[in-house]
C-alpha cells in the first residue's frame, strides 16, 4: 500500500472495549484511505481491551448479560484470520443459549487487541502508556495529556473512553461511608466481585443488606452463595454453611428486573416483522425532530399494533384500548406495576419468559424495544437532537429498562429459590427506611426491622456530568472543554463524538465516546454500542479532519 503523506497523532485515554473497537473502525477507514497515524493508549489498567468490567482476573460467577447467541461482536475482517468469533474461540461456552463469563469475553478483548496490533502496522503504530490522565492542555501544536508520569503530545486528536469514572457518592452513600469508616463497618461495592467472596468468608453471623435489585445484585447474589460453596440442585439451592446469616435486597419499588425470554425460540416470538420494524424506523426519525411530547407520542403509537399482535398471538387478552393506555402511562412516567409484591413479581415474568404464561403489555413492550436497540442508536446517535426531547427519550429508554435489560431467566429462578430457602429476606425489600445504628444499618419497612452488620452498593452510578470526581473530567468541565446536555446528563457530543464546549463550539479533535455522554447519545450500556457504527462515525471525522 501506498502510505499518505498525512501523518496524525492520536490518544486514546481509557481502554476497554469501546477503545477497542473505536481502535477497530480507525483501522478500517485508515486502511480504505492509505492514512497513517501513530496511537497512543493511556490507561493504567493491566487489560487492554477488556476494562474492569469484563477483566480476564475477575470471578467466573460475573455473567454477561446476553447470550451467545445475540452477541453480534464479530472481529472485523482484517483480523479474521488471527482471531475468529468469540463462540468459536471460547472453550467454556458450549451452547447459543449460555450466558457466559464476562471474564472470558475479557480475555477475548485483550486477544482481539493484540490481533489487531498484528495487522495494523500499514495503517497505525500503537504506544500503550500504563499511566492515568490528570489534565488536557491545548496549544498551538495540538492537544497535550499531563499524567502522574509526566507529559505526553502534542496529539492531532484525544478520544476519551472513560467507562464510569469516579463520581461523588450519592447523599445517602454518603451519609454511609461517614456511617462505616465511624464505627469500623463493612461497606463495599460490588465490584471487583472476587473481593466481595474473600471479605464474605468471616460474614458467617451477618445479615449482609445489598443496595439494588438490578444486574449487578444478581452477580454480588452468586458471590454469597456459589462462590461459598453452594449450590443449586433439583429446583432448590443447597448451602454450604458458609454463608452469611441473611442477605437483605432492597430498592425504591422492591421489583426485580423481568427475565429475557428463555430460548431462540422463545424469544423469536416477540421478533417484529419486517413492516412493523420498517414503521418503528420512520416513526424514530420523526420523533427525534420533535418536542418531548410529541416525540414520546410518535414512538408509543409505532409500538401499539405489534405489542397487540404478540400479546394476542401468545394467549393475551389486552385490548387496544389497555395497550394505549399502558404506553401512555409508561410515557408520563405514572406506569403502576402489574404487583407490588416481589415473589409474585418472580414467579409472573419467570413464567412469561418460558412461555408457560401470557405476557403482560410491559413485557411485550420491552423486548420489542430491546430487539431495536441498533435502530433506536441509529435514529439518535446520528443526529443533533434538542435536549428538552433528548431528556424525554432517554428517560423513557431508561425506564423500560425494567423489561428490556433483564438478566438470564436462570438468575431470577436462583433468586426465587434463595427466597423459597430464606437465605435472602423480603421483609425489608420495598424503599425501607434505613437508621444509622453504631452495629450497622437498620432496615425498617412497616413493622420490620433487621440489622445489617455489612452493606453492599449494587447501584451504578448514573451518567451525571457534575457528579463526576476524576481530574482528567474536573478540569476539563472547569475549562469549559466539556459541558452536559442537560441537567443530570452526560456531555453534549456531536454524532461523531466531537465534545462541544460552554461556548457551543464544536472542539475538533476532541471526542468522547461511551456512557458519559448520555443525553447526546441513547442506550450506550451495551457492549454492541462499543463496536456500532458511533465508532466508525468517530473514525470518518478523524479521517476527515487529516484530509483537512
Amino acid at each position: 500500500m501506498t502510505q499518505s503523506t498525512i501523518d496524525r497523532t492520536i490518544a486514546v485515554i481509557g481502554f476497554g472495549p469501546r477503545g477497542l473497537g473505536a481502535l477497530e473502525a480507525l483501522s478500517i477507514a485508515a486502511r480504505s484511505a492509505e492514512t497513517r497515524f501513530r496511537i497512543d493508549i493511556l490507561d493504567p489498567g493491566d487489560a487492554l481491551g477488556a476494562g474492569p468490567n469484563f477483566h480476564p482476573d475477575e470471578s467466573p460467577l460475573c455473567l454477561l448479560n446476553i447470550p451467545v447467541r445475540v452477541l453480534d461482536i464479530d472481529p472485523p475482517a482484517l483480523v479474521q484470520r488471527l482471531i475468529p468469533p468469540f463462540d468459536a474461540w471460547s472453550g467454556t461456552t458450549s451452547t447459543g443459549e449460555d450466558f457466559p463469563p464476562r471474564r472470558d469475553l475479557g480475555a477475548y478483548m485483550t486477544a482481539r487487541l493484540e490481533a489487531l496490533c498484528t495487522v495494523s502496522e500499514p495503517v497505525f503504530e500503537t504506544r500503550r502508556l500504563c499511566e492515568k490522565a490528570t489534565k488536557l492542555a491545548r496549544d498551538a501544536a495540538g492537544c497535550w495529556i499531563i499524567t502522574d508520569e509526566g507529559r505526553h503530545g502534542p496529539y492531532d486528536e484525544v478520544l476519551l473512553c472513560p467507562g464510569q469514572p469516579s463520581t461523588k457518592p450519592d447523599p445517602q452513600l454518603a451519609r454511609w461511608t461517614d456511617h462505616a469508616e465511624a464505627h469500623d463497618l463493612t461497606l463495599m461495592t460490588a465490584y471487583p466481585a472476587k473481593d466481595l467472596a474473600e471479605a464474605a468468608e468471616g460474614w458467617q453471623d451477618a445479615q449482609v443488606a445489598i443496595r439494588g435489585l438490578g444486574l449487578s445484585t444478581h452477580d454480588v447474589l452468586r458471590m454469597l452463595t456459589l462462590g461459598l460453596g453452594g449450590r443449586f440442585e433439583d429446583g432448590r439451592y443447597i448451602r454450604s454453611g458458609r454463608e452469611p446469616r441473611h442477605l437483605l435486597p432492597f430498592s425504591r419499588d422492591g421489583l426485580p428486573p423481568a427475565p429475557k425470554p428463555a430460548t431462540a425460540e422463545i424469544d423469536a416470538l416477540y421478533d417484529p416483522t419486517p413492516d412493523e420494524r420498517k414503521a418503528f424506523v420512520a416513526a424514530l426519525e420523526k420523533a427525534v425532530g420533535e418536542s418531548p411530547e410529541a416525540a414520546l407520542k410518535t414512538i408509543c403509537d409505532a409500538l401499539e399494533s405489534p405489542v397487540g399482535r404478540i400479546a394476542s398471538a401468545q394467549g393475551g387478552n389486552q385490548t387496544r384500548a389497555d395497550i394505549t393506555a399502558w404506553l401512555t402511562a409508561e410515557r408520563d412516567g405514572t406506569a403502576a406495576p402489574e404487583t407490588d409484591d416481589t415473589v409474585e413479581a418472580l414467579r409472573t415474568t419467570i413464567a412469561m419468559a418460558h412461555d408457560r404464561a401470557a405476557p403482560t403489555t410491559g413485557y411485550v413492550a420491552g423486548q420489542l424495544w430491546r430487539k431495536q436497540q441498533n435502530e433506536i442508536r441509529s435514529a439518535f446517535n446520528s443526529t443533533d437532537v434538542a435536549a428538552e426531547t433528548a431528556t424525554a427519550l432517554v428517560k423513557f429508554d431508561e425506564g423500560m429498562k425494567r423489561f428490556s435489560y433483564g438478566p438470564p431467566v436462570q438468575a431470577s429462578e436462583q433468586l426465587l429459590m434463595l427466597i423459597e430457602d430464606g437465605l435472602v429476606s423480603l421483609q425489608t425489600v420495598d424503599d425501607p427506611d434505613i437508621a444509622l445504628d453504631p452495629a450497622g444499618w437498620r432496615l425498617v419497612e412497616g413493622d420490620d426491622a433487621l440489622l445489617a452488620r455489612v452493606m453492599i452498593d449494587a447501584v451504578l452510578p448514573n451518567p451525571d456530568l457534575a457528579q463526576i470526581t476524576a481530574p482528567l473530567f474536573v478540569d476539563a468541565i472547569d475549562e469549559g472543554l466539556i459541558t452536559a446536555v442537560d441537567e443530570g446528563f452526560g456531555a453534549q457530543t456531536r454524532p461523531d463524538g466531537s465534545l462541544v464546549t460552554r461556548d457551543g463550539e464544536t472542539s475538533a479533535g476532541l471526542c468522547l465516546l461511551g456512557r458519559m455522554s448520555l443525553g447526546s447519545v441513547i442506550a450506550t450500556d451495551s457492549l454492541h454500542d462499543c463496536f456500532g457504527a458511533s465508532t466508525h462515525r468517530w473514525a470518518e471525522g478523524v479521517l476527515a479532519r487529516a484530509r483537512g
